[in-house]
């Protein structure tokens, strides 16, 4: 895929983060599970495990006497045994361990209104972050993975293959119109996500929002 393959459609990528979590990241950026881990110091060896090697059922919250507070995802849309039948080549463990150490964006705002619909979420509010494809693509180019799945959704009636090869370089990934022969449904990018985190997410932010549902309670920025 070339990269205007992924901008003109995709002018906007979306991240949806925990509600208050703003000030947070425009201080620090917006950072991976393993970074904030770090960031925060968390040491004790089964916090550790219980953050980033295994399904979180609730969110989690860092405390920290110079970074304040910061929020950790649950995992509420794995079901375990499913996502178990659907790994390539990994463990359950290793994959929590893949999701951990990536942030990720949506490419369509439908995938993004979706989760924010979800059974799981759609009474609480949320953080959503909206930033602009094509600028954040020139600056980050070389360290952005594409996925042709939710990578952090597995359920008993979703069974997508995944794995070490799930996660690909723009230029790595097939485009679906050179796809077109295929007799499969189009390859199509689910999530943007880049290793580590952002730290300069503020230099593409377009708006964040507040958000309840697909209701927009407040424009933050």
């Amino acid at each position: 895929m070339l990269t205007t393959d992924l901008t003109r459609p995709y002018p906007e990528l979306h991240h949806m983060a925990a509600d208050g979590s703003w000030p947070s990241i425009q201080r620090h950026g917006l950072l991976s599970t393993a970074a904030l881990v770090e960031k925060w110091q968390v040491v004790e060896p089964g916090i550790r495990s219980s953050l980033l090697e295994q399904r979180r059922e609730e969110s989690r919250v860092l405390k920290h006497p110079m970074h304040a507070a910061a929020v950790i995802r649950d995992q509420k849309p794995i079901h375990e045994p499913s996502l178990g039948e659907a790994l390539d080549g990994m463990t359950v463990g290793q994959w929590y361990e893949v999701l951990s150490a990536r942030v990720f964006f949506f490419l369509q705002r439908e995938r993004l209104e979706g989760l924010l619909n979800a059974r799981s979420y759609t009474k609480d509010s949320h953080t959503v972050i909206t930033i602009d494809t094509a600028n954040f693509v020139a600056a980050h180019e070389r360290e952005i993975e594409l996925c042709a799945i939710n990578s952090g959704f597995a359920q008993r009636h979703s069974k997508a293959r995944r794995g070490l090869e799930t996660f690909q370089s723009i230029g790595d990934y097939r485009h679906r119109a050179r796809e077109a022969r295929r007799t499969c449904a189009p390859w199509d990018v689910a999530e943007l996500c880049v290793p580590g985190g952002v730290r300069d997410i503020g230099d593409h932010i377009i708006r964040v929002e507040w958000m309840r549902g697909d209701e927009i309670l407040e424009r933050i920025v």
